[in-house]
């Protein structure tokens, strides 16, 4: 039940309906609106809900979806309902179109991505039963051309008329054009004078004076009277064919359209049901874009009351001052069974009643299917009646005041209250004595209570606010006020009554100060001073509730810390048990590679012919390498990782310190970097000479010149001696810049090959030969690799072994020599290397030695 009969006019519904309107396509939407209406079956709400969704879903996924050509036909396919009767050209035409558009509606609506379950399930719906008759499209393609006009081939008996119409009509403008050159000669006519059309006939315009010169039939004068338009007594017979023509052309083409009704009159039904498919396709667009329009929301519809909302706006005013680029507050608002009556106070236009008029309005649009603007947080259930009072309701046809109609809907709402009911009334217990009043509004609300059922109530008396905080089932609220700044913050806080703010409002506004202390003293003390300390309950109420608010968006910022920084810990954990088996798996086979290096050496020794007690203390040697290598403890590896991430635990702790720090450290920086510079520019202004120590920079290997030619100098790096611009050579006077490589190494807590075989070689000791050995064969390494004329597959292994060797031996730089050629083997060989955890930077030589041709390898 919805009461009183104008209850879409007190919420302002028909502002709603007519917003829907404006966004219909065709009149076949706009009745749809015109039928909309409150119920209260749950599954229909929900269906209507789901429609507008998966539309506004459509929309934002796909640009294809056929909304032209909504024209409204069921009153034109009812005619041909009669015998006889036929749709006209223009009808047919639009017939056709539309027809089109719900064939594509259907097929769109149809899709799915597996069988039987399709994108847009609650909209494929409304397209089961709905017939596209494809037989009646292709009758009228060959009835119409593009342009919505009969054809000529549309049946021989009108290309053959309408042949003979052009014939007759090409003769008589010949005839015609002939006649008024021959007037145009004489004077009669105007030069520029043409054939014109009156009445269907072809004539010729000529002065008033003139007309008896041409024998004719005169047709029409202009406007002005100075021209009339005569038809020459040559044409007349031929003009009298044309029109002849024009009437069996009209015929013929009745009758086509007369038959093609026939085709159409049987399926009047089905027709007038697919029809049905364009409205509601319509309706449900217009419904998308006002919620769209609203910023709104399909909520899921609980069968029971529910009404806890969040961030609820009222559409209009929302609309309204968003015009003005205002905004609106939100609502929050709950009522449950334990608190179903909401009893809310506070100063005159606060927004009690918008809050009231919010409430109606979103619930009835809910009710009718519509989306509506609130939170995804919100719930929302459904009701079998509203009721609302609300605005002045007097009547002199009736004889009611404006206290008499206040009662007479209180006795209505008294008797059709139910537990499923939502009461809407505005200054409840108004106009009569205040004292009597307040006590009848007492007890009505008193049967609301027993009668269970739901309500917002907007008032001022106090022994209201008293009876909602001393009965269950009912709770006040308060529109607030700030007190300092003299203005409504028209926020709703449930919990507490709210004050009228009477005498601060009556000081804003300029009443005497006289007149407001005698009023205080007739209302006496103890009011003022109650009236006082609810103000100070709502201050205090707002001022713990910012302070909750920000409390808890402090908890929630604490919490996200909590949780990152768990992830991390999770995350490093994960880094250190990979970082852990690969050093392992690494360090294995490094520690193979090293047996068969050995091995190697061995048989160089044997192929020497070595003394036979050497190759057998090599032997032993080389077994207790080899039980050494089986018994390596990796636990020294897990205590180290451990350590680096109680390390990275600890810098994390130590961050904010650093940060007190960080102005001291800039400082230091600076003067460091002022004394390096210093010291640099001494070193610049030098001129490298023979015999000076130097180094590659980036590079750590120390060397001497031997000879300088121009640009270029020799430098002898151990054995090896290298030919390099003096540009990339530094003097080791200068401070020492780490090179790239060792900034990874200090940066990266994953463990490298090198950095497994140093720690495994130092976790024993090495005997005297071995450790000859391989001093040997670092001596005899050479820092050069020719791969040149190898198969990729041989040139990797020749590689792989070149890296081991090198990282061994503990060279810093080597180079290999692929060739330019195709650049595959270059290609092949840089892959290896970037998954090298010991390459710190691979290059091009320089161009003077090789330049693509060689790759240069720092190993860290």
């Amino acid at each position: 039940m919805i009461y009183p009969s104008n209850f879409e006019n007190k919420i302002q519904f028909g502002e709603i309906r007519s917003l829907l309107k404006e966004s219909c396509l065709s009149q076949l939407g706009k009745d749809k609106v015109e039928k909309m209406a409150f119920n209260d079956d749950v599954e229909r709400i929900n269906t209507l809900l789901r429609q507008t969704h998966e539309f506004r879903r459509l929309q934002e996924e796909a640009d294809e979806f056929p909304l032209q050509y909504f024209y409204d036909m069921r009153a034109s396919i009812k005619r041909v309902r009669l015998e006889g009767t036929h749709l006209e050209e223009n009808e047919l035409f639009d017939l056709r179109r539309s027809l089109e558009t719900i064939g594509g509606i259907v097929r769109f609506l149809s899709r799915g991505s597996d069988e039987g379950v399709y994108d847009f399930p609650t909209l494929h719906d409304l397209t089961e039963g709905v017939l596209t008759f494809p037989d009646l499209l292709r009758r009228i393609d060959q009835i119409l051309d593009k342009y919505g006009k009969i054809k000529d081939t549309a049946s021989p008996m009108l290309a053959e008329t309408r042949a003979q119409l052009r014939k007759a009509e090409g003769s008589v403008s010949r005839t015609l054009n002939s006649i008024l050159r021959a007037a145009q000669s004489e004077g009669l006519v105007d030069k520029d004078a043409t054939p014109t059309l009156r009445d269907g006939r072809l004539v010729v315009p000529i002065a008033p004076g003139l007309k008896r010169k041409i024998k004719g039939i005169v047709h029409d004068e202009s406007s002005t009277g100075k021209t009339v338009f005569v038809e020459p007594a040559e044409v007349v017979e031929a003009n009298n064919r044309i029109r002849e023509l024009e009437a069996e052309e009209r015929r013929e083409v009745v009758r086509i359209l007369v038959e093609f009704s026939k085709l159409v009159r049987p399926h009047v039904n089905e027709l007038m049901y697919s029809y049905q498919l364009l409205a509601e396709v319509d309706f449900i667009r217009a419904r998308a874009e006002l919620a769209t329009l609203m910023g709104a929301m399909e909520p899921r519809v609980e069968a029971a009351p529910v009404m806890d909302w969040v961030s609820a706006r009222h559409p209009l005013l929302w609309l309204a001052l968003k015009k003005q680029d205002k905004t609106v507050v939100p609502l929050d608002i709950t009522l449950k069974p334990q608190q179903h009556i909401l009893i809310i106070s506070g100063p005159n236009a606060g927004g009690k009643s918008v809050c009231l008029k919010t409430v109606g309005l979103l619930q009835y649009m809910l009710q009718c299917g519509l989306s509506v603007p609130m939170s995804e947080r919100s719930k929302v259930g459904i009701f079998q009646n509203l009721m609302i009072d609300i605005g002045d309701e007097q009547s002199i046809e009736n004889d009611l005041s404006t206290y008499s109609s206040h009662l007479l809907n209180m006795k209505i709402m008294m008797r059709q209250s139910n537990a499923r009911t939502l009461l809407l009334i505005d200054e409840f217990g108004t106009g009569t004595e205040p004292q009597i009043g307040g006590a009848m509004a007492e007890a009505v609300l008193n049967q609301f209570v027993k009668k269970q059922a739901w309500g917002v109530i907007t008032t001022h008396y106090q022994n209201l606010k008293h009876y909602a905080d001393s009965h269950e089932g009912i709770a006040n609220g308060a529109m607030l006020y700030d007190r300092h700044e003299m203005r409504p913050l028209f926020q709703l806080a449930i919990g507490q009554p709210g004050s009228s703010f009477a005498i601060e409002i009556a000081r804003k506004t300029g009443i005497p100060e006289e007149v407001i202390r005698e009023a205080s003293e007739i209302v006496g003390s103890d009011y003022i001073q109650s009236d006082k300390y609810l103000q100070d309950i709502v201050r205090d109420k707002r001022y713990w509730e910012q302070k909750r608010q920000t409390i808890h968006q402090q908890e929630k910022r604490l919490q996200e810390r909590i949780d990152h920084y768990e992830q991390d810990i999770n995350a490093v954990e994960r880094d250190r048990r990979d970082i852990l088996a690969k050093a392992k798996q690494e360090a294995e086979e490094l520690l193979r590679e090293s047996n068969r290096k050995i091995e190697n050496t061995i048989r160089e020794i044997r192929e020497q012919q070595a003394e036979r007690e050497s190759t057998r203390r090599i032997r032993k040697e080389l077994e207790g390498f080899k039980q050494d290598v089986e018994a390596f403890d990796t636990k020294a590896e897990d205590d180290k990782i451990a350590r680096k991430i109680e390390q990275i635990k600890a810098r994390k702790e130590r961050r904010e310190e650093r940060k007190k720090k960080k102005k001291d450290d800039e400082q230091k920086a600076a003067e460091a970097l002022r004394s390096a510079a210093l010291r640099d520019q001494k070193v610049r202004d030098n001129v490298i000479a023979v015999g000076d120590s130097v180094r590659i920079r980036g590079a750590k290997s120390e060397g001497k010149v031997e000879s300088l030619s121009g640009k270029m100098a020799t430098v002898i790096f151990g054995d090896m001696r290298t030919k390099l611009p003096v540009s990339r050579l530094q003097l080791l006077a200068a401070p020492s810049e780490p090179a790239e490589g060792d900034a990874k190494a200090e940066t990266s807590s994953q463990p490298t090959k090198m950095d497994v075989l140093r720690e495994g070689l130092q976790s024993y000791k090495m005997s005297h030969m071995t450790q000859d050995t391989i001093d040997d064969h670092r001596k005899n390494f050479k820092q050069d690799l020719d791969v040149r004329g190898m198969r990729g597959d041989e040139a990797l292994q020749a590689v792989q072994y070149f890296i081991d060797d090198a990282i061994l031996v503990g060279m810093p730089r080597v180079r290999i020599l692929h060739g330019k050629g195709n650049g595959i083997l270059r290609q092949l060989i840089r892959q290896y290397l970037s998954a090298e955890p010991n390459v710190t930077h691979v290059r091009d030589e320089h161009v003077q030695f090789g330049g693509a041709g060689i790759t240069v390898v720092d190993l860290g």
